[in-house]
């Protein structure tokens, strides 16, 4: 049986992370993709912001910030791992590990190293970025950052991605089908 272990390749496993600063569109192509059939997982930051108020602490990531990226590590990490074990070969998620700390550097704080080897350990085959979109751009319960603010969150986003090595794809600003379009289009070749 050994002599035919060549033909019986393992399939690479597509982990795609789909990133931007906040009300760039990232859940709503996640939606369309769930649509098409893909396996996708969304963004947990909203979860632990909801959980938070539960609790009484109304915005946990500006009262605790380490304390909320601890949460959102954990629960990203979680998210890769679970991915791996999908048995779809492409698997699609709205934020991932760096993200959490892109955010603790636009805010100025400081994060255990852990944080840092954590994101080496946890490596994606792609990143989709969508870039900053005023039009569409909404506040809510859970994005308390302005417009301004989601700016210089994308550009935090990008310094750490492209800090880990990333190629950035960034997604052209369409209508979210040809946006979805334009993604599986890189992803086919």
């Amino acid at each position: 049986m050994s002599k035919f272990a060549p033909y019986f390749k393992k399939v690479q496993k597509e982990i795609i992370i789909i990133i931007g600063g906040p009300g760039t569109g990232k859940s709503t192509i996640i939606d369309g993709l769930i649509a098409k059939g893909f396996c996708c997982y969304p963004e947990i930051s909203r979860e632990v912001t909801l959980e938070a108020k539960k609790q009484g602490i109304e915005q946990l990531f500006l009262k605790k910030p380490l304390l909320f990226s601890e949460l959102l590590l954990e629960g990203r990490k979680k998210q890769f791992e679970n991915a791996q074990n999908e048995p779809h070969e492409i698997v699609f998620i709205d934020r991932g590990i760096p993200d959490v700390l892109a955010y603790m550097h636009y805010i100025g704080d400081s994060y255990p190293a852990s944080f840092d080897t954590i994101c080496r350990e946890h490596i994606y085959s792609k990143i989709f970025i969508l870039p900053p979109w005023e039009e569409i751009y909404i506040s809510d319960e859970a994005r308390y950052e302005n417009y301004e603010q989601a700016k210089l969150i994308q550009n935090h986003l990008v310094e750490t991605y492209e800090g880990y090595g990333y190629n950035l794809i960034e997604v052209p600003k369409d209508t979210v089908a040809n946006r979805i379009l334009f993604i599986l289009d890189k992803i086919s070749r």
